[in-house]
């Protein structure tokens, strides 16, 4: 209703009906891209770590723990196989497409937010997500095409 009023409160009495269904179906629209696309982000990022039952449910970019706690000693095997890991992971990061690393490294390495990334990359906000989702998608297969399992 107040998208209704803000922006067409000068339109004559009849045509506020269609209006008013024209903005429903759009957000109705708008409600399912949207769950769509989360779902299909929760998903291919599940696929990088699987939900373990009874663990509580974890941000699939940050399963790579601190390196020790202060005056905590790594095992040295435990450090060889993360720098491994890492080297992997950057190597399929540097193959991915200029725009999606671009997006990616800023949102998750920079940890900058959607409309940031999106002015820094002078793209809208919806390229944004859309080079971060193909970018994750691809690092999934990839990554787990090499035998990594995070």
């Amino acid at each position: 209703m107040l998208r209704l009023v803000e922006s067409y409160g000068e339109r004559p009495a009849a045509e506020l009906p269609l209006l008013m269904q024209r903005i429903l179906q759009n957000a109705i629209r708008d409600f399912f891209r949207r769950s769509k696309v989360k779902s299909a982000w929760v998903t291919l990022l599940s696929a990088l770590s699987p939900a373990r039952s009874g663990e509580a449910e974890a941000d699939p970019l940050e399963t790579l723990a601190p390196a020790a706690r202060p005056g905590e000693e790594v095992p040295p095997a435990e450090r060889v196989e993360r720098s491994q890991v890492l080297e992997i992971i950057d190597k399929e990061i540097t193959r991915l497409p200029a725009r999606q690393r671009e997006a990616f490294l800023l949102r998750y390495w920079e940890e900058l937010d959607v409309a940031e990334t999106a002015r820094v990359m002078g793209c809208s906000e919806g390229s944004v997500k859309t080079h971060c989702s193909r970018a994750a998608h691809a690092l999934a297969i990839a990554l787990r095409a090499r035998g990594v399992t995070l």
